[in-house]
């Protein structure tokens, strides 16, 4: 069994023309190591290999060279399918049906057995807050609704890497931080993550390791924290100091020959703000 949940060697994509001249290319010879129960970002710009990255782990592209290997077995291999859940960016649902009626085709395709379906079906309609629309049709559903029925959709077999592609586009700021919080508790049920994201805060907030692609090669990877590091620069967040106190201890820095870059009142983030405000009884 590999010791990684996903292992690339050389993976390439070539895409070629109707007449089979090469066209564009991809992905080029990747190399990469996902862990086993990490949350791992892939960046890029549009047309970066991201979502190329993806169906090449998935199955649902053949590489022009490489091999790829996804929970020990080589991508595309049937025995995986049963552990594995994938949120595309588009979700592709059928709109004349309800929460409750979709997530019961897609777990019978899975054969789970009746009664595990309806605990289940419960369980995840609670888990991503669609409770009060769990009788309604897909067609009346707003973006966001859709995103979290898609994201359920993707947990109905309890599987063991989830693939997740911009999970949280079309989501309002609660949604994107419910979003990110459901992430973050599959890291806690051991399950391995795979996101995909335009939203660079996203991917800072709840990634361990961070890949960057750029015209489908692969730049830099590394932990968030090694990638963000200034190592030249310390930062001090203080409390309780009057003015002549923060000019003495400048002073001091100084006669160091340190260099005070900036002298600020620290600040939270928009989404924090508008999450606290939101939450106010």
């Amino acid at each position: 069994m590999d010791s990684y949940a996903i292992r690339a060697e050389g993976l390439t994509k070539v895409y070629k023309d109707f007449w089979r001249r090469k066209s564009t290319s991809a992905l080029t010879n990747l190399n990469l190591t996902i862990e086993r129960g990490e949350i791992f970002g892939l960046l890029g710009p549009n047309g970066s290999g991201k979502t190329t990255t993806i169906k090449l782990f998935l199955g649902l592209l053949f590489p022009t060279s490489g091999k790829s290997w996804v929970l020990g077995y080589p991508s595309g291999n049937l025995a995986i399918k049963r552990n594995i859940g994938f949120l595309p960016e588009e979700s592709y649902l059928y709109k004349f049906l309800t929460a409750e009626e979709i997530l019961d085709f897609y777990a019978k395709l899975f054969d789970i057995e009746k009664k595990e379906r309806k605990r289940r079906i419960d369980a995840l309609i609670h888990e991503v807050k669609l409770d009060h629309v769990r009788k309604r049709p897909l067609s009346q559903y707003s973006k966001g609704m859709l995103r979290r029925i898609g994201l359920a959709q993707a947990l109905i077999n309890d599987p063991e890497l989830v693939i997740l592609d911009e999970p949280t586009s079309g989501l309002d700021p609660m949604g994107s931080r419910q979003m990110k919080d459901l992430i973050l508790d599959f890291k806690r049920r051991k399950k391995t993550v795979v996101l995909c994201s335009h939203l660079l805060a996203d991917v800072q907030d709840i990634c361990d390791r961070i890949a960057i692609f750029n015209k489908g090669v692969l730049q830099v990877t590394g932990t968030v924290r090694e990638l963000l590091s200034q190592n030249d620069a310390i930062e001090f967040v203080i409390k309780n100091l009057f003015n002549d106190d923060i000019e003495a201890v400048k002073a001091f820095i100084e006669s160091r020959k340190g260099t005070v870059l900036s002298i600020k009142h620290p600040s939270s983030t928009l989404e924090d703000l508008f999450i606290s405000i939101i939450q106010r009884r």
